[in-house]
């Protein structure tokens, strides 16, 4: 399966009875799949099966969806004069003229008075409706399917970005794992180093104490188990990536994993070289993690 990003953007437009349909959508990153809707008056009727069109295809990702929507000419309402009611106002106001010398009526002040001009609402049935409905929902799987090969055109962008941090992480811990500093005899000569500072008369340790400690410092010089799961780490991200599909948490809960690993190897390590390695290695899963982000 394809991975996807979470960001992208989309548009497509269709034509119905001369109404012309609009969608836009745009993604950026989310916890889970939330939608803002913009919509003309009247739409709310299609708010929730939008959403669901939405959710079905993606599981995360903040999502904005605008609708637009221009009515043809025809639908807009033409007025409509009543002449008989026209014709009677008319001529009462030239009697009026006539009798009292009162100034006549303009053509506008007539069509003013209620009664003379109606403005009738268009009516929609729901034949009419369910039609419109039906294009518009059509469009927005098309403009739905765009972002979703926009999202995974990215996706696959930030596998290769992913899949590179890996090997990096990789190569970072068998480096780790063949410094000369990890040798038993390196190891041997730094613990003998210490213990002798153990043994200054000054220390006043007994012997079982010497022990526990030696056998400390030899436990916190093994970095064996961090590297080991560093590997196995490094094998399941790429398994993830191969698999595809909404693996965004997965890698995000392993990035975590990569970061307490190479957190234990730096305090564990008493060598600089290897110190200078885990370091490095935190700078590249900062890198894993940052990427991760942005993946559903």
């Amino acid at each position: 399966m394809n991975l996807q990003s979470m960001t992208g953007f989309s548009r497509a437009i269709a034509e119905h009875d001369g109404n012309a349909v609009a969608w836009e959508v745009k993604s950026v990153n989310g916890k889970s799949a939330e939608v803002r809707l913009r919509m003309p008056p009247g739409f709310e009727r299609i708010e929730v099966s939008v959403r669901q069109a939405v959710q079905r295809r993606f599981a995360r990702g903040s999502f904005q969806a605008t609708l637009t929507l221009t009515r043809p000419s025809g639908m807009q309402s033409q007025p409509v004069v009543n002449e008989a009611f026209l014709k009677d106002v008319a001529g009462l106001a030239k009697r009026l003229q006539e009798q009292f010398g009162i100034a006549p009526a303009s053509a506008d002040g007539l069509l003013s008075l209620r009664g003379v001009l109606d403005v009738p609402e268009v009516t929609e049935t729901e034949d009419m409706r369910a039609a419109l409905d039906a294009v518009i929902h059509a469009t927005l799987d098309v403009a739905l399917v765009n972002l979703q090969q926009a999202r995974q055109a990215e996706g696959e962008a930030l596998r290769s970005l992913l899949a590179g941090h890996l090997s990096s992480i990789e190569a970072l811990t068998l480096r780790a794992e063949a410094d000369p500093s990890r040798e038993p005899a390196a190891i041997r000569s730094r613990i003998t180093e210490q213990v002798k500072l153990l043994l200054d008369p000054g220390a006043n340790l007994d012997e079982a104490r010497l022990y526990q400690e030696a056998a400390f410092l030899a436990t916190k010089a093994d970095i064996r188990e961090e590297i080991d799961r560093l590997k196995t780490h490094v094998v399941s991200g790429r398994s993830l990536l191969d698999a595809g599909g909404a693996v965004g948490r997965k890698l995000d809960f392993l990035a975590q994993e990569f970061n307490r690993e190479s957190n234990t190897l730096c305090s564990k390590s008493n060598a600089a070289a290897v110190t200078a390695i885990g370091l490095e290695l935190k700078a590249v899963v900062d890198q894993f993690r940052e990427q991760v982000q942005n993946l559903e």
